[in-house]
């Protein structure tokens, strides 16, 4: 498939210079990956309890996306969609543990071609903070097999629930962060991690980086030395805790887009940003799902439906919106078009730099694919507007059509028979077998959480219901 060209000055002079000259002029390219985050939870997407700035900032210097969708509706899934590229049905890691075949975490095989392996090998320094959930020391798939330099926090999903740990991993080795009880800002994981993330762009200012920061907030355990500026609210702590994690992130990529003002580095760095899944089922009332149904592991809109913002000093265009149709899939194949190397053969993603740069899209998604394993088997088709929806390879399909019913209240599958067709055939097309991840026939969904009954956010905020 031919990837659209780069601005030809950018081409020429990329290609004139030798690998990691200091005149080299690929972009930088910055990803910051919240973590459970829901789309409702930023107010450049309409969040109400509070606000984002330095997000919203973001969005007003660059291009924010409103079809938009993660890798997956959890964690270790959608991180392996981001990484290689392939989609749901065609990715190794399809849950956060595998259902067969091996017992503990599914590691990703070492040289596996990930975006961080494509840029390193483009002459790319190439750096990770937070977490990983690819693989724990010991198995093949640690990041540092993978493409990156450096990998800083936590390999194992399970232990990052832990915002005060005694130790952090470096490259597979350990990293005593001793506490004293006292969870203190100085404590904190995210606090480590983050002026990691900020130590690498700086050390790195002098030719191109690739900086993942993968960071833990606002993801449980719901716990954070200070709660401003939601202590005083009458809201449950886990609410405050939460709304206040997304205020750190926030915070922090301030921090991130200072950094690259400082250093010089602003018009050549691109910065993105975007959340891993949606938000957990607790923060419905939050309005953290955005009013969306479903929520982290349903692959209903609320638990696949990603913020996503790009900016790009002088490329892409302030203040813009665009509609494409994306997901994490298209993230490897736009990163090898930014630094002028071929992608990999095989992928499902494309190359989304035409729409950034304001130019004509000529590859596009006709359709995008999801299944999980987790809590139960689902498989999920956007198709333009419609959207199909089932739990089990033989399962009768739900559908919606997102233009006129975004929340998914009204299957009207029994009136769009060809509809039907058509997507349980992409389904059966997209969905290849895994000997870690059996699909069943039929499945037998737990719904009961979807109607958990809590304050609503009109009466956490004593507004009138709208």
């Amino acid at each position: 498939m031919p990837l659209p060209r780069l601005p030809l000055a950018l081409v020429l002079l990329t290609l004139a210079l030798p690998t990691g000259h200091a005149a080299d002029t690929r972009p930088n390219i910055v990803f910051i990956l919240a973590d459970d985050a829901g789309i409702g939870d930023f107010s450049a997407y309409g969040c109400r309890y509070g606000t984002t700035p330095n997000i919203d900032r973001l969005a007003a210097e660059g291009m924010k996306f409103t079809r938009a969708y993660s890798g997956n509706a959890v964690c270790a899934p959608s991180r392996c969609v981001l990484m290689t590229g392939l989609h749901p049905g065609h990715e190794l890691v399809r849950a956060n543990m595998p259902q067969a075949e091996i017992t503990g975490r599914l590691s990703l095989p070492a040289g596996q071609i990930t975006v961080a392996r494509l840029l390193h090998d483009a002459g790319y320094a190439t750096g990770g903070f937070g977490k990983w959930g690819l693989g724990n020391p010991g198995q093949p798939g640690v990041p540092e097999n993978e493409g990156f330099d450096v990998f800083f926090g936590y390999y194992d999903q399970g232990l990052a629930h832990n915002y005060y740990p005694e130790n952090l991993l470096r490259n597979s080795a350990t990293v005593p962060t001793p506490q004293d009880g006292k969870h203190t800002w100085e404590n904190y994981s995210h606090t480590r991690i983050a002026n990691e993330t900020l130590r690498f762009i700086e050390q790195n200012k002098d030719h191109p980086f690739f900086c993942y920061a993968a960071w833990t907030p606002p993801h449980a355990d719901y716990t954070i030395p200070d709660a401003a500026p939601y202590t005083a609210r009458s809201w449950p702590e886990i609410d405050r805790n939460y709304a206040a994690m997304v205020g750190l992130v926030d915070k922090d990529v301030g921090r991130v887009m200072q950094k690259l003002k400082d250093l010089g580095l602003d018009d050549k760095t691109i910065v993105i940003f975007a959340s891993d899944n949606g938000a957990n089922v607790e923060f419905i009332p939050l309005g953290s799902t955005g009013g969306l149904r479903g929520y982290k592991r349903l692959l209903y809109e609320g638990g696949v439906r990603a913020p996503f913002i790009v900016r790009w000093p002088g490329s892409v265009k302030p203040g813009t919106t665009s509609d494409l149709l994306t997901t994490f899939v298209d993230f490897l194949p736009t990163a090898a078009d930014l630094c002028g190397v071929a992608p990999p053969p095989g992928l499902d993603g494309i190359s989304i730099l035409p729409t950034l740069l304001g130019q004509k899209q000529r590859v596009r998604h006709t359709s995008v694919y999801f299944e999980i394993y987790e809590p139960y088997f689902q498989q999920a088709v956007r198709l333009g507007d419609w959207k199909g929806y089932r739990t089990g390879t033989r399962a009768a399909l739900e559908l919606y059509n997102l233009g006129t019913d975004p929340t998914e209240a009204r299957n009207i599958a029994a009136n769009h028979p060809a509809i039907v067709k058509k997507i349980e055939a992409i389904m059966s097309a997209e969905h290849s077998t895994s000997p870690y991840f059996p699909a069943p026939e039929q499945s037998t969904p737990d719904k009961s959480k979807e109607s958990a009954s809590k304050a609503s956010l009109d009466e956490m905020l004593n507004e009138p219901a709208a």
